[in-house]
């Protein structure tokens, strides 16, 4: 029997990639998955082309997608200070407007808990639907949650398809072309960070963000799931994710994990940090901490 990784006939292909179909299906191959940064560079630029061709017709505006990959030296990690966190939500609806989520049905990568100061980090008690007249609420804290691209992710093992893993950045990513709706990452995941397209998203073109990656904002369709991938195509430009951005009082860090001069570098060897459910040895690259 003949052995060799060759790319199958398209005819033969393993899946029907729905949206972008004739744009990906060059990267399957008959030993599974081929990542797209792999495949011959000329075959890159015609797909991402005819995906931004397509993008670009359907939402009224120029579209590019990146296909950069991973930073070489470079491991991303994230860090929260919960004791300045205020709960304002700015995080939330910056997410939503940069990363192109539904607005109806609505989707939304980041939930905010309040908590209550006498009980600590709780979230049998936590509240992710609060509403008090003014934020930060008297005797209460906030815990923003989202995916915590983890460096042993339960979600990645039990994708069928290799349709979600983590790259060499550390980004926890999902190739959507890939991604078959099953949902078994999100009954894996311990931190409810994946969200699934019960419906075809609804975003207004106005409000459509142009600036894409393959493996993070671009549009999406209904039957998929998909998270926080730390602003993919802004954190391999050498830019913030657009919630550490907005945050009013600075209490979101983003960085190199392997440069010891990084803030991030400096939060973990310094301050009081905990990430969440340990016991689970997910092993999370973000991270809380108390500054004060």
């Amino acid at each position: 029997m003949e052995t060799d990784c060759k790319p199958t006939d398209p005819s033969r292909r393993l899946f029907t990639i729905a949206a972008a179909a004739g744009a990906a299906s060059w990267i399957m191959t008959a030993c599974g998955p081929k990542r797209l940064y792999e495949a011959p560079k000329d075959q890159v630029r015609a797909a991402i082309k005819e995906m931004e061709a397509k993008y670009s017709a359907s939402h009224g505006k120029k579209v590019t997608v990146s296909d950069a990959g991973p930073l070489p030296g470079v491991e991303f990690a994230y860090a929260l200070d919960i004791s300045r966190c205020i709960g304002c939500r700015r995080c939330v609806y910056a997410c939503v407007a940069e990363n192109n989520q539904s607005r109806d049905p609505q989707v939304q990568w980041i939930r905010v808990m309040s908590m209550e100061k006498d009980k600590g980090v709780d979230f049998s008690h936590a509240n992710a639907y609060y509403n008090p007249a003014e934020v930060p609420q008297e005797g209460h804290f906030y815990v923003p949650v989202g995916c915590q691209h983890c460096e042993n992710p339960p979600c990645t093992k039990v994708c069928p398809t290799g349709a979600t893993w983590t790259e060499k950045d550390g980004i926890v990513v999902i190739d959507y072309d890939w991604c078959i709706g099953c949902r078994y990452c999100m009954a894996a995941c311990p931190y409810g960070a994946r969200h699934f397209n019960w419906e075809e998203p609804t975003i207004p073109n106005e409000e459509f963000n142009p600036n894409t990656h393959y493996l993070g904002n671009r549009p999406r369709t209904k039957g998929v799931v998909e998270k926080c991938t730390f602003c993919i195509q802004r954190s391999r430009a050498g830019r913030y994710p657009a919630c550490v951005e907005v945050c009013p009082v600075g209490a979101r860090k983003f960085g190199n994990l392997l440069d010891k001069d990084s803030e991030i570098r400096y939060i973990i060897e310094h301050k009081r940090v905990l990430v969440l459910k340990e016991e689970l040895n997910t092993v999370p690259r973000f991270f809380y901490f108390y500054a004060t």
